[in-house]
């Protein structure tokens, strides 16, 4: 088991090269290569029962965010004088990792036990511009929105947030959190409106934007040498006004759907977070979508989003059904980069359904 771990950390620095962490990208493969099982930490981890890497339970990400909340807290002063924006050794990292680690041992032990939570807030950019393509679909109308594995629920908010077009922000004047996406492609969505009067999210741990706690781990998780994502996550924070529910998202979503939303559009989406629901979960909510989508009328639409993972590449694929009454209208809308950094516009027809989240 020790080699399966240590093979997931160097797949993991693999993974934060590709998506621009140089640190993370050397701080990965430099634990997986030293950690020893002569501490509480270390033998943790190498003894890990079950999957360690990123299609499991994330072990390197789970050491990664223990020790960058340490940083993030001050409690670490010697390990953030190695950490971004500092330059050090190799051997110099190491050594204040490997003394963190035993000085701090309990806490990351805790931090080992729970699965890293991260709310993503550049993924809205792509939800966004998938409404503002439905509304163009229907017309503007006043949106409820729904949204499986929130996290802390820092992207219920994203009529809050800005998004920029080709250097032109779109959304509230005086908007904290502006996310400037780069647009790949010829193509681009046609801004509208949104009016939210309903907003809620579901995740089996929810956590609370408003508790320092909370706030710290959805800081943590995300990567010590990209501070545009720490001031980003901060801002969201700042706006967060919705905190999700804790419960299956298969039934949850029964509830949301049970009564039909007149006059409204009823947003339901969600962003990266379909890899972690159980088949059983996937296949629950593919059955309650399709049902109401039978029963969506003009009055009363239905919209699904997803962006999420699937066989191609690059990035995730954005996906979009429609219901209004008259059958439903799937697309694949474009590409989009799994921290939202780029958005590849390209709305065409779907094939096949887009419902299932996972494609």
């Amino acid at each position: 088991m020790a080699q399966k771990v240590r093979d997931a950390f160097m797949v993991q620095g693999r993974a934060c090269e590709q998506l621009g962490s140089p640190f993370m990208a050397r701080l990965m493969p430099l634990i997986g290569e030293r950690l020893t099982k002569e501490n509480a930490v270390g033998a943790r981890c190498l003894d890990w029962e079950g999957e360690p890497g990123p299609s499991g339970n994330s072990v390197p990400l789970r050491l990664a965010g223990a020790l960058h909340g340490l940083v993030l807290d001050g409690s670490t002063p010697t390990l953030a004088g190695v950490y971004p924006p500092n330059v050090t050794t190799d051997d110099m990292l190491w050594a204040e990792v490997e003394r963190t680690i035993r000085v701090h041992e309990t806490r990351i032990l805790d931090w080992l036990g729970r699965a890293p939570q991260t709310n993503e807030v550049r993924r809205a950019a792509a939800i966004v511009a998938g409404i503002w393509w439905s509304l163009g679909e229907i017309g503007n109308r006043p949106l409820v929105l729904s949204e499986l594995g929130a996290s802390a629920g820092l992207n219920l908010s994203l009529d809050r947030f800005s998004v920029a077009i080709d250097g032109v922000a779109h959304g509230p004047e005086d908007a904290i959190v502006q996310l400037v996406p780069e647009w790949r492609g010829a193509l681009r969505p046609k801004p509208r409106p949104l009016n939210i009067v309903d907003r809620r999210g579901v995740d089996l741990a929810p956590l609370d934007a408003a508790d320092p706690d909370d706030a710290l781990r959805l800081l943590a998780y995300l990567w010590p040498d990209q501070p545009e994502r720490l001031t980003l996550t901060r801002a969201a924070i700042a706006v967060a006004s919705t905190l999700p529910d804790a419960d299956d998202a298969a039934p949850w979503l029964a509830q949301r759907l049970a009564k039909p939303r007149q006059g409204m559009l009823h947003v339901l989406y969600s962003t990266i977070a379909a890899q972690y629901f159980p088949n059983a979960t996937q296949a629950a909510i593919a059955d309650y979508l399709g049902k109401a989508g039978l029963s969506a009328t003009p009055d009363a639409p239905i919209l699904h989003l997803a962006l999420e993972a699937d066989a191609r590449t690059p990035g995730a694929g954005l996906t979009a059904t429609l219901w209004a009454g008259s059958g439903p209208k799937q697309m694949h809308l474009g590409r989009v980069d799994f921290h939202g950094r780029w958005i590849e516009w390209s709305p065409k027809a779907a094939d096949a359904p887009c419902y299932p989240l996972m494609a």
